[in-house]
């Protein structure tokens, strides 16, 4: 019994003393590469169990040969241990040099223009850990949303340049105009006094619609506004607007038809004039790009998921392909068939997408055989509102 307490003893304290050579070198060590680090503290526990094999080795007095064979099992396990925590600890240090590149290209994402096609060379043949991978994943996601981010910028700076061009031009034009007739006026060269005054009132009301889109698309873009919502019912607002745009409809040459559920207002949450403005906008961009004895179909539907959707036909004759991304962008024209001939500023598309977005809806439009259908879907108020 005293045997075995006295090898119980000095395996304790072997066991001891390594653990705490061990954290003094790792308190030496602290600053220095974890990969060294995690050698260390991957070694002790086998470099304590080594030294409790040789004392009890040496204090049960086994013979030399019996000693020979332990002790080169306890060298060939030390051997492994030091390999193996090798290992580990260089896998570790690729694995975070890796890391290291990713994160240093996300700085110079931040600090520049985001480039996708550039990826971390090191290590790129070693898997990383589960954790590492996870984070490296994270990394990378952030990458791409850094490069979206400053795509949707770029697009919103080239945007606000063509709203800034577009509209010099449509007032320039307008303002030079009225001078022109002020002059006339004040030297007396103008003896139609009335007509020049019905242009004078005319060219205002086109500047006034500019200067009102120009309010409408900054509120629907900015901040949303505390304004409270309320329940609109879009079967009536869609023949509400209709029946306001019949008077262009006839005078375009152009058939308008509605239809509607008769046994469903379909009810979604919202702010009635915003949603009037953004239909009015896409029906009177209808009419206005559709040929003479053609039609603009408006329907509203309630999906199977519940959600509204609403649809404008025209018969335009299509969009190029290559225009069909732009044309909800801020002050676009893809022709000047499609500018701003009625006194606008080009912003009655961007201003239903916005208006669309603000109530969590989308919009998008596609060609079709006769012209281009644009199509907005919206979140129903509750399943349980209906007429």
């Amino acid at each position: 019994m005293t045997d075995l307490l006295l090898i119980t003893a000095l395996t304790l304290a072997a066991c001891f003393a390594v653990g705490l050579l061990g954290a003094l070198l790792l308190r030496a060590i602290r600053r220095s590469s974890l990969r060294y680090q995690l050698g260390v503290a991957t070694l002790i526990p086998v470099v304590a169990v080594a030294a409790t094999v040789v004392i009890n080795v040496a204090l049960m007095f086994l013979s030399a040969h019996d000693s020979t064979v332990v002790l080169l099992a306890l060298g060939i396990a030390l051997v492994l241990a030091v390999v193996g925590a090798w290992l580990v600890s260089r896998r570790f240090s690729l694995a975070s040099r890796r890391l290291k590149d990713t994160v240093g290209l996300l700085v110079s994402d931040l600090r520049g223009a985001p480039d996708l096609s550039a990826t971390a060379s090191s290590a790129t043949d070693h898997s990383l850990p589960a954790e590492l991978a996870r984070l490296e994943d994270e990394l990378a996601e952030a990458r791409r949303t850094l490069a979206e981010s400053r795509q949707r910028e770029h697009a919103a700076e080239q945007s606000r340049q063509e709203l800034v061009s577009f509209m010099s031009h449509d007032l320039r034009t307008p303002l030079a105009g009225l001078r022109a007739l002020a002059e006339g006026l004040e030297d007396g060269v103008i003896t139609d006094v009335p007509g020049t005054l019905r242009h004078f009132r005319s060219t205002v009301a086109r500047m006034t619609i500019m200067v009102d889109d120009l309010f409408a698309l900054s509120r629907v873009q900015g901040a949303p506004e505390p304004r409270e919502l309320s329940l609109v019912a879009l079967s009536e607002l869609v023949c509400d607007v209709a029946s306001e745009a019949e008077a262009n409809a006839r005078g375009a040459d152009v058939r308008l038809e509605v239809s509607v559920p008769d046994q469903d207002n379909l009810a979604v949450l919202g702010r009635h004039e915003d949603l009037s403005r953004a239909l009015g906008n896409l029906i009177s961009n209808a009419i206005r790009h559709t040929e003479p004895q053609q039609t603009v179909h408006v329907s509203a539907v309630r999906a199977e998921d519940g959600s509204i959707r609403l649809a404008v036909q025209d018969g335009c004759g299509g969009i190029p392909d290559a225009y069909l991304d732009r044309v909800f962008d801020t002050g676009w024209r893809g022709s000047p068939a499609r500018g701003s001939t009625d006194g606008g500023a080009g912003l009655g598309l961007a201003i239903a997408r916005g208006v669309v977005e603000s109530h969590q809806g989308e919009i998008a439009v596609r060609n079709t055989e006769m012209g281009c259908r644009f199509e907005v879907a919206l979140p129903q108020a509750h399943p349980s509102v209906r007429a």
